[in-house]
């Protein structure tokens, strides 16, 4: 009880309330923060999925109803990440599959009888970076939802960066979650895993969605998208998103004098500086004042 009174205090003197209804999340500062982890699709959702995305193929454990939101109450902007929009992305950039070793082929097989075609990504790699609706805000919390496209366009390329290392102040955690939306084992030949990752400060909120990669023996690929909030920014409110691509083949780390073992890349956090980056920029969402 101590813990959950001490926990009020820190809240109220942020500025900040947990939600209400049993709900996961904080309001902050104009912010309504919210996590949802729910469990994987049934089998039948499963399907009506492969229909909607048009595939035949998706990850083994998608957790469809899991989400993260962040709603910005005066101007109704939401962001949100989600797996159904994810897995549109890697529908529609359709990569080429990753090549693996003849010997390897057999273990993305369901059955030993079948003629072994890899013709899609089956790495489910994604360019997703988040989703954006309007959703004004109203007395009942619910409101009218506009696309995004109308309002997309408002990302603007900067040179400015998330200063990760005031991240690391010794500032009190009021929220934090990690919320998973896909994942696959690859046959066990690896692992292909997006997370979306939030922590809410007195000052400011930080997240990170990640798409992790590990073809074992092959290839590795981390696609991370940070976005930054601070809210003392009242004048001119704005959220900073950094997007950074890297990727790399067991053979190239080798040839640097890493090891070649799959075994050493298991955390991503470890050798994400070993990987060369392909893609990298950030941009600006300026907020209504």
């Amino acid at each position: 009880m101590e813990n959950g009174n001490e926990e009020e205090a820190t809240l109220k003197a942020a500025g900040a309330e947990p939600l209400p209804e049993g709900r996961r999340g904080v309001r902050i500062h104009g912010w309504e923060i919210e996590s949802r982890n729910r469990s994987i699709l049934n089998s039948l959702t499963y399907e009506q999925w492969e229909q909607k995305i048009q595939t035949s193929h998706l990850p083994e454990m998608v957790f469809g109803e899991s989400s993260l939101v962040l709603w910005h109450l005066k101007s109704g902007i939401k962001i949100h990440f989600n797996a159904f929009d994810a897995l549109v992305g890697w529908k529609k950039e359709g990569l080429p599959p990753v090549e693996v070793p003849a010997a390897a082929q057999w273990k993305f097989r369901s059955k030993p009888f079948q003629q072994v075609i890899l013709d899609y990504d089956y790495t489910f790699t994604t360019p997703y970076c988040g989703s954006e609706t309007i959703e004004k805000n109203t007395e009942h919390g619910k409101g009218n939802i506009s696309d995004q496209g109308s309002w997309s366009s408002q990302w603007e390329d900067c040179e400015e960066k998330i200063d990760i290392v005031a991240l690391a102040s010794k500032e009190p955690i009021l929220f934090y979650d990690e919320v998973v939306l896909y994942e696959d084992e690859l046959a066990d030949n690896g692992v292909s895993l997006l997370t979306v990752k939030v922590r809410v400060m007195p000052s400011c909120w930080f997240l990170l969605l990640r798409f992790w990669l590990r073809v074992d023996g092959v290839l590795m690929r981390l696609r991370d998208t940070r976005m930054y909030c601070a809210f003392e920014n009242n004048t001119n409110p704005f959220i900073l998103r950094e997007s950074c691509w890297r990727e790399a083949t067991f053979q190239s780390l080798s040839a640097k004098g890493f090891p070649s073992d799959s075994a050493a890349y298991s955390d991503p956090n470890l050798i994400s500086q070993r990987l060369p980056v392909v893609m990298q920029k950030t941009q600006k969402l300026k907020l209504p004042r």
